[in-house]
């Protein structure tokens, strides 16, 4: 499968090859504080099948906790374009900066359920993890 997209003004932009590992939806604080409230709809990538082809990220770690996440952004627009684990080895990409978000389809799990707010939607049919799984 391959797949593009970019942030909102367009100056970064990246290519796909290759099948998603997984396609969910995360409810943790944190996604909460990017997303403006509601949950993040992602797809794991392997870091080999995902690379940027224009444009420079800037990247954000927490530095009061420890192993934080990595979330690489534009500088100029400020879109959230994917996330990396210090504990594993694939791209979380953000859906919403697709070309075609629709190729997403729907999310196969919800992560950090426990973090959910009352108006979050989680489908009933969705494997639910209160916080992330062990794959």
């Amino acid at each position: 499968m391959n797949m593009s997209g970019g942030c909102y003004c367009g100056k970064v932009r990246y290519e796909i090859s290759g099948d998603p590992l997984m396609k969910g939806q995360c409810h943790c604080r944190q996604c909460q504080h990017i997303a403006g409230g509601a949950p993040q709809y992602y797809m794991v990538f392997k870091t080999e099948d995902f690379r940027f082809t224009a444009g420079t990220v800037k990247t954000f770690e927490r530095q009061d906790i420890d192993d934080p996440v990595s979330r690489a952004f534009c500088e100029t627009c400020g879109t959230h374009i994917s996330t990396r684990r210090p504990d594993f080895d694939g791209v979380i990409l953000k859906v919403g900066t697709l070309d075609d978000p629709a190729c997403f389809q729907a999310p196969r799990i919800a992560i950090f359920t426990k973090e959910a707010q009352p108006f979050h939607h989680i489908p009933t049919d969705l494997a639910r993890f209160e916080g992330l799984p062990d794959f």
